[in-house]
């Protein structure tokens, strides 16, 4: 059927339900379908020649945009957080509050640094955030299927944009939800726009913000991508939903956290650092040739 569900990093806890999602989301076509991704860890790679790949948020951390003090604050943040988001011992009620801060605190400390908006593609630039091998193809499939790409991300929304323009993929198609920065009349960095988006409360956000997406109306079929358990919240925004088919990316911490990925995702991808299941799936799924 999709040759590329037979790999080795390749988790399916019960086949027959993917198998008979895929066919009902093919029979109904492109026209039905919408695609909604993380960023950061989904759309990115996670790690690159041995080195984990940064975030939008550690774009920020150039020596040019902010201080030393400020870079070893936002490293004592993600060294505490980051292991209460992935731990699996925990409730995502329980982590909510615990990134609340952890984000909050992020955002204080950026606002202090008055992070310049002239700087931004620089950074991007200078970065080694990398996209997924495979991402032209997977942008350009979505923009001539025209099927639209809502991408989620609790990251900041303007490095977010820069990534993808930088590599050429920004189409028409694509909305983004996230964090976005409140520059003054200067370019400098002043406020957070609007509700903070943490990666456990998507679904506060989607219920908020995607539904009254036009373009993503009379869609209900939807291909979600993400990396973390709260990534599965972010098609709450959709009305009336018939096919969700829902690809996880176990990045790190692969025995702790497999359990708890394989009863949660429909498809879990192990450290896989390609979009070609994906890929293969939008091929099955926009594929005008009907697959019996």
């Amino acid at each position: 059927m999709i040759p590329e569900l037979s790999r080795s990093s390749v988790i399916i806890r019960e086949f027959s339900r993917v198998k008979e999602t895929l066919r009902a989301m093919q029979a109904a076509g492109a026209g039905s379908l919408q695609v909604i991704a993380d960023f950061d860890s989904t759309l990115t790679r996670f790690a690159h020649n041995g080195a984990q790949v940064p975030n939008t948020h550690n774009i920020l951390e150039k020596k040019w945009l902010v201080n030393e003090d400020c870079s070893e604050k936002v490293m004592e943040l993600s060294n505490t957080y980051h292991p209460i988001e992935i731990t699996t011992s925990l409730s995502m009620e329980e982590k909510m509050p615990h990134m609340v801060e952890w984000w909050t605190k992020i955002h204080e400390l950026l606002i202090q640094q008055k992070v310049r908006k002239d700087l931004l593609s620089h950074a991007v630039k200078e970065s080694s955030v990398i996209l997924r091998d495979g991402y032209k193809v997977f942008f350009d499939c979505l923009l001539e299927r025209q099927v639209p790409l809502l991408i989620f991300s609790a990251g900041v929304g303007d490095v977010l944009e820069e990534v993808i323009r930088q590599n050429h993929v920004f189409h028409p198609n694509i909305h983004v939800i996230s964090n976005y920065m409140d520059f003054d009349h200067t370019g400098v960095l002043r406020a957070f726009k609007g509700q903070l988006i943490h990666s456990y409360n998507k679904h506060e956000a989607a219920q908020s913000h995607a539904a009254g997406l036009k373009e993503l109306q009379g869609r209900p079929n939807v291909l979600l991508l993400g990396d973390s358990l709260g990534d599965l919240k972010m098609a709450d925004g959709i009305a009336e939903p018939q096919n969700t088919l829902t690809i996880g990316f176990l990045n790190e911490q692969v025995e702790e956290r497999k359990e708890a990925y394989v009863n949660s995702f429909d498809v879990v991808l192990v450290q896989d650092e390609t979009l070609d299941v994906p890929n293969a799936i939008l091929r099955y799924i926009t594929s005008e040739t009907r697959t019996e």
